[in-house]
C-alpha cells in the first residue's frame, strides 16, 4: 500500500507540546531536515509501493530518515527504531 499523505492542517491538542517547542531549532539534524527535498524521495521511491495489499505503508520521508540515521550511527533496524522513539531530534528529521 502507498503511504497516506499527512494532512496539511494538523489539529493541535492544547494539552500536548509541539516538538518544535521542545528542541533547539539550531541543532544539526533540524538544519539537515530543512535542506532535504522530500518531494524528490517521494517521487523516486513512491512508484515502488504497491497500490493494494499488504500492511499500510509508512511515509517515505520516515523510511529515508531512519535509513540515514541507521547508516551514520551504524545501528541495527531494532536499534534505530528504539533510538527514534527516544530522541526528539531524530523524530523531527522525518517532518
Amino acid at each position: 500500500m502507498r503511504p497516506k499523505t499527512p494532512p496539511e492542517n494538523e489539529t493541535h491538542d492544547m494539552f500536548r507540546s509541539r516538538l518544535e517547542n521542545m528542541i533547539d531549532m539550531r541543532h544539526e539534524l533540524v538544519k539537515l531536515g530543512e535542506l532535504v527535498d522530500r518531494g524528490l524521495f517521494e517521487a523516486e521511491f513512491g512508484p515502488h509501493y504497491a497500490e493494494t495489499g499488504g500492511c499500510p505503508a509508512r511515509p517515505v520521508r520516515l523510511m529515508v530518515g531512519l535509513q540515514y540515521l541507521k547508516h551514520i550511527h551504524g545501528l541495527s533496524d531494532e536499534a534505530v527504531v528504539s533510538g527514534w522513539v527516544e530522541n526528539p531530534y531524530w523524530q523531527h528529521l522525518k517532518r
